[in-house]
């Protein structure tokens, strides 16, 4: 998968935004700030995604691509290498499941504002 695609597929998810705050070198997406995907820009193609601790094991053990986070909390974070061995679609459910465990652990208020958007 390109990492282009990625991106733009990122970017597209609800009140989606998108920054720099750990240097020019890792582009962080959120969602009502809080952070859902992280894609380091200088090394090979890989991204870190939130995910729920029982789902992360699984793909860990199924994926040799999806690796404990890095420089994250391995129990909440896996770190995914871009490297074909993993379909599109499930990497972009990956993205999917990771938006939506960030958003389902927003307040009551900063959800019903993600409704509104």
């Amino acid at each position: 998968m390109d990492m282009q695609l990625i991106k733009d597929y990122c970017a597209a998810k609800k009140a989606a935004t998108s920054d720099f705050p750990f240097g020019e070198d890792t582009l962080v997406y959120r969602v009502m700030g809080k952070i859902f995907a992280l894609i380091p820009l200088d090394a090979s193609p890989r991204m870190n995604l939130k995910c729920d601790p029982e789902f992360a094991e699984i793909l860990r053990q199924t994926h040799l691509a999806v690796t404990p986070g890095y420089h994250m909390n391995k129990k909440h974070w896996n770190t995914i290498l871009i490297d074909g061995s993993i379909s599109d679609d499930e990497i972009l459910e990956m993205i999917d499941h990771s938006y939506d465990v960030v958003a389902k652990g927003l307040t009551k208020a900063e959800r019903e504002k993600l409704k509104s958007v």
